[in-house]
């Protein structure tokens, strides 16, 4: 019975862990443009495309923008409006993928009655 119950809970939760998806795009597949129209579309933007594809019920389209980045965008199929668009430039993102942060130079305390004068509170540990 516990079994029962647990399959039934589980199969309640999926249709909910889908709506949560924000970059899908929900249309009709009678409605999607033709896959020419997204690649003029793309090139109207100034895109290089190397892929077009279908995801997640969007055109996916990879390449290069204008300046020469690497690109990766999802289009709404009716529309060919850009749902979600990802920069790839390089060295940069590499580093930020890696989780190599950009040190940030030290800034004064923030204006608050538990710092005064502008100096930072003393820890000490007994």
């Amino acid at each position: 019975m516990k079994t029962l119950l647990i399959a039934v809970a589980a199969l309640a939760v999926l249709p909910a862990a889908g709506a949560l998806a924000g970059d899908d795009c929900h249309v009709p597949r009678g409605a999607w443009q033709p896959r020419e129209a997204v690649m003029q579309a793309a090139a109207g933007l100034g895109w290089h495309v190397e892929k077009v594809e279908a995801d997640d019920g969007c055109w996916e389209v990879k390449g290069r923008d204008a300046q020469g980045r690497r690109i990766k965008a999802k289009l709404d199929p009716a529309t060919l409006q850009v749902v979600k668009l990802r920069h790839r430039d390089g060295e940069q993102d590499r580093k930020r993928d890696r989780g190599g942060a950009t040190p940030v130079a030290p800034s004064a305390p923030p204006a608050n009655p538990l710092f005064q004068n502008g100096t930072p509170p003393v820890v000490r540990v007994n």
